[in-house]
């Protein structure tokens, strides 16, 4: 496993836009590091971003904007590339969350880390790696 790819979690899309410390994360890594990110991810971060913005009391066209700014510096990827993975990851997250099944067959395919919030994750078999802890990963 190399520190120059990880999978990305849609919770950590949204704190990427809510907030300031993740997405200055991404931004400084983004030239060094393949952050791989799964459409499901995406979909999942687009769909809930609106309602959260506007429960802050903020712009939820403008959070999108933001979103689609975050996705130009990951590599987006299909099910063409992980679906081979789902059954396994299916199987792996059956106790937890199956729908989350996409984040973890990425992880699988590119035998690397997911970056997450989700402690759906933890002991599936791939390394997961939180906020207050990826520079440590990144750095290395």
């Amino acid at each position: 496993m190399s520190n120059n790819a990880l999978v990305v979690d849609s919770n950590i899309l949204v704190r990427a836009v809510l907030g300031k410390r993740v997405r200055d994360v991404i931004e400084e890594f983004a030239e060094r590091v393949a952050f791989f990110l799964p459409e499901a991810a995406y979909a999942e971060a687009e769909e809930h971003l609106p309602a959260l913005v506007i429960k802050r009391g903020g712009d939820p066209e403008k959070a999108l904007r933001l979103l689609c700014t975050l996705r130009s510096l990951m590599v987006p990827i299909g099910s063409e590339v992980y679906g081979e993975f789902e059954s396994e990851a299916r199987r792996r997250l059956a106790a937890r969350d199956p729908e989350d099944w996409p984040i973890l067959a990425s992880a699988l395919a590119f035998v690397c880390p997911i970056w997450t919030e989700d402690t759906d994750f933890f002991g599936c078999g791939a390394a997961t790696w939180t906020s207050d802890r990826v520079l440590m990963f990144l750095r290395e």
